[in-house]
């Protein structure tokens, strides 16, 4: 921390960042813009259904095979339902648990991740991407000089999975190496 307070170092994310970053929000987020900036969302999100609203968690408990769910408060794909890969048994524990705190629980529809041809082993083969854009932009920053960097990271998976979340199976890319 005395690295960033003394400039050094620019932190992505810096310390108290998170605080904003819950899941529970998405569904807020179309009414947060309109309220802030007089105007509608450029781009459309994905449905967002948060246990708090009684209709919201009533349609989570029927739809539970179809949707995604997850907790507010955990990250990187943990504690979550797949509902469309999940046995009956499984989803039935889930729901269980999520009775005990609809609160901490918000659902999504199931959104294919991109895909891109990737080598592997000697071959090409499709492998999911979490594309996340970063733009780097500050005047004390010297190679910033006053405008956004053009970089990007890009998270591939080790499998063909649907879960990027999942840090430890990801890497980032060129903007990670300074390149």
């Amino acid at each position: 921390m005395n690295v960033y307070r003394e400039g050094n170092v620019a932190i992505a994310n810096a310390p108290g960042a998170g605080v904003a970053d819950d899941k529970a929000v998405y569904a807020y987020m179309p009414a947060l813009i309109k309220y802030y900036l007089g105007e509608e969302a450029l781009l459309a999100q994905v449905s967002t259904y948060v246990g708090l609203r009684k209709d919201d968690f009533a349609y989570m408990r029927e739809h539970l095979a179809e949707l995604v769910v997850k907790t507010t408060g955990d990250s990187g794909g943990y504690n979550m339902l797949m509902g469309p890969f999940a046995a009956k048994k499984e989803i039935e524990a889930y729901l269980a648990q999520m009775k005990k705190a609809p609160g901490s629980y918000i659902a999504q529809p199931l959104i294919e991740l991109s895909s891109h041809p990737t080598y592997v082993g000697g071959r090409f083969e499709p492998r999911r991407i979490d594309l996340r854009p970063f733009i780097l932009y500050g005047e004390t920053n010297p190679r910033a000089a006053g405008r956004p960097h053009a970089r990007g990271a890009a998270r591939g998976l080790l499998r063909r999975e649907l879960l990027p979340g999942r840090r430890q199976q990801g890497h980032l890319g060129a903007a990670a190496r300074g390149s």
